[in-house]
Protein backbone atom coordinates (compact mmCIF):
# COMPACT_ATOMS: atom_id res chain seq x y z
CA UNK A 1 0.00 0.00 0.00
CA UNK A 2 1.35 3.62 -1.12
CA UNK A 3 2.26 6.03 1.55
CA UNK A 4 -0.37 9.51 1.25
CA UNK A 5 1.46 12.34 1.97
CA UNK A 6 -0.11 15.58 2.63
CA UNK A 7 1.92 18.73 1.78
CA UNK A 8 2.08 21.54 4.00
CA UNK A 9 -0.04 24.59 3.95
CA UNK A 10 1.49 28.22 4.17
CA UNK A 11 0.52 31.93 3.78
CA UNK A 12 2.82 34.90 1.79
CA UNK A 13 1.48 38.56 2.07
CA UNK A 14 1.76 41.28 -0.10
CA UNK A 15 2.38 44.43 1.64
CA UNK A 16 2.21 47.84 -0.45
CA UNK A 17 2.66 51.10 -0.22
CA UNK A 18 3.07 53.73 -2.31
CA UNK A 19 4.89 51.09 -4.23
CA UNK A 20 6.65 49.70 -2.01
CA UNK A 21 6.66 46.37 -0.73
CA UNK A 22 7.45 44.96 2.66
CA UNK A 23 9.59 42.41 2.69
CA UNK A 24 10.77 39.88 5.62
CA UNK A 25 14.99 39.04 6.00
CA UNK A 26 14.52 35.54 7.10
CA UNK A 27 16.05 34.80 10.54
CA UNK A 28 16.62 31.29 10.22
CA UNK A 29 17.28 28.29 7.25
CA UNK A 30 15.70 27.84 4.41
CA UNK A 31 17.37 31.23 2.88
CA UNK A 32 18.48 32.61 5.92
CA UNK A 33 19.77 36.24 5.44
CA UNK A 34 17.85 36.54 2.09
CA UNK A 35 14.45 38.65 2.03
CA UNK A 36 11.11 37.77 1.51
CA UNK A 37 7.35 37.89 1.34
CA UNK A 38 6.50 37.81 5.50
CA UNK A 39 4.10 34.43 6.03
CA UNK A 40 3.97 31.23 7.53
CA UNK A 41 2.49 27.89 8.29
CA UNK A 42 -0.93 27.44 9.02
CA UNK A 43 -1.65 26.58 12.35
CA UNK A 44 -3.61 22.86 11.85
CA UNK A 45 -6.82 22.84 13.21
CA UNK A 46 -6.96 26.02 14.61
CA UNK A 47 -7.26 28.82 12.38
CA UNK A 48 -8.46 29.98 9.07
CA UNK A 49 -6.15 31.01 5.76
CA UNK A 50 -6.52 34.64 6.57
CA UNK A 51 -5.83 34.32 10.24
CA UNK A 52 -3.24 32.43 9.78
CA UNK A 53 -2.15 35.70 7.33
CA UNK A 54 -2.76 38.25 9.62
CA UNK A 55 -1.18 36.17 12.47
CA UNK A 56 2.21 35.73 10.47
CA UNK A 57 2.35 39.37 9.42
CA UNK A 58 1.91 41.05 13.09
CA UNK A 59 4.32 37.90 14.48
CA UNK A 60 7.32 38.77 11.47
CA UNK A 61 6.84 42.55 11.10
CA UNK A 62 4.78 44.32 13.40
CA UNK A 63 2.24 45.67 10.97
CA UNK A 64 -1.50 44.47 12.07
CA UNK A 65 -4.39 44.02 9.11
CA UNK A 66 -8.04 43.00 9.76
CA UNK A 67 -8.45 39.66 7.62
CA UNK A 68 -11.25 41.55 6.12
CA UNK A 69 -8.99 43.63 4.65
CA UNK A 70 -6.80 40.83 2.74
CA UNK A 71 -7.30 40.24 -0.36
CA UNK A 72 -6.84 36.92 -1.76
CA UNK A 73 -4.27 36.71 -4.58
CA UNK A 74 -2.88 33.04 -6.25
CA UNK A 75 -2.17 29.68 -4.91
CA UNK A 76 1.33 28.95 -5.65
CA UNK A 77 2.08 24.48 -5.35
CA UNK A 78 5.07 23.95 -7.66
CA UNK A 79 6.09 21.08 -5.53
CA UNK A 80 9.78 21.92 -5.63
CA UNK A 81 9.05 25.50 -4.45
CA UNK A 82 10.35 25.28 -1.00
CA UNK A 83 13.45 23.16 -0.48
CA UNK A 84 11.80 21.24 3.03
CA UNK A 85 9.40 19.85 0.80
CA UNK A 86 5.88 20.40 -1.13
CA UNK A 87 4.60 24.06 0.32
CA UNK A 88 1.36 25.14 -0.60
CA UNK A 89 0.86 28.77 -0.46
CA UNK A 90 -1.83 30.75 -0.17
CA UNK A 91 -0.76 34.76 -1.83
CA UNK A 92 -2.97 37.75 0.24
CA UNK A 93 -2.85 41.63 -0.50
CA UNK A 94 -2.49 43.70 1.91
CA UNK A 95 -3.19 47.80 1.33
CA UNK A 96 -5.06 48.70 4.80
CA UNK A 97 -3.25 47.94 7.43
CA UNK A 98 -1.69 49.70 10.57
CA UNK A 99 1.73 49.87 12.20
CA UNK A 100 5.23 50.81 11.00
CA UNK A 101 7.22 47.53 10.16
CA UNK A 102 9.29 46.24 13.18
CA UNK A 103 11.42 42.67 13.14
CA UNK A 104 10.13 40.00 15.02
CA UNK A 105 9.54 35.85 15.56
CA UNK A 106 11.23 34.42 12.24
CA UNK A 107 12.48 37.98 10.68
CA UNK A 108 15.83 39.32 11.39
CA UNK A 109 14.73 42.59 9.58
CA UNK A 110 11.29 43.70 8.39
CA UNK A 111 11.50 46.88 5.95
CA UNK A 112 9.52 48.47 2.77
CA UNK A 113 11.59 48.24 -0.76
CA UNK A 114 10.80 50.36 -3.39
CA UNK A 115 9.16 47.91 -6.21
CA UNK A 116 11.99 49.20 -8.40
CA UNK A 117 14.77 47.99 -6.24
CA UNK A 118 14.15 44.52 -4.79
CA UNK A 119 17.19 42.92 -3.72
CA UNK A 120 17.19 39.04 -4.69
CA UNK A 121 14.09 36.76 -3.32
CA UNK A 122 13.91 33.48 -1.15
CA UNK A 123 11.68 30.83 -2.74
CA UNK A 124 9.33 31.69 -5.09
CA UNK A 125 8.77 34.77 -4.17
CA UNK A 126 10.21 36.83 -7.79
CA UNK A 127 7.63 35.13 -9.55
CA UNK A 128 4.69 35.72 -7.20
CA UNK A 129 6.15 39.11 -6.96
CA UNK A 130 6.28 39.13 -11.11
CA UNK A 131 2.59 37.70 -11.14
CA UNK A 132 1.39 40.20 -9.02
CA UNK A 133 3.01 43.45 -10.93
CA UNK A 134 1.72 41.50 -14.22
CA UNK A 135 -1.66 41.40 -12.35
CA UNK A 136 -1.61 45.00 -11.52
CA UNK A 137 -1.20 45.98 -14.87
CA UNK A 138 -3.63 44.59 -16.58
CA UNK A 139 -6.19 45.28 -13.73
CA UNK A 140 -4.75 49.34 -14.63
CA UNK A 141 -5.11 48.86 -18.43
CA UNK A 142 -8.98 47.02 -18.26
Amino acid sequence: MTEYRNPCTTVDILVERDNNLLLIKRKYEPFKNMWALPGGHLDYGKETLEEAATRELKEETGIFVNKEDLRFFRVYSEPNRDPRGHYITHVYVAKNFNGQPVADDDAEDARFFPLEYLPELAFDHEKILNDYLTNMDLEEKS
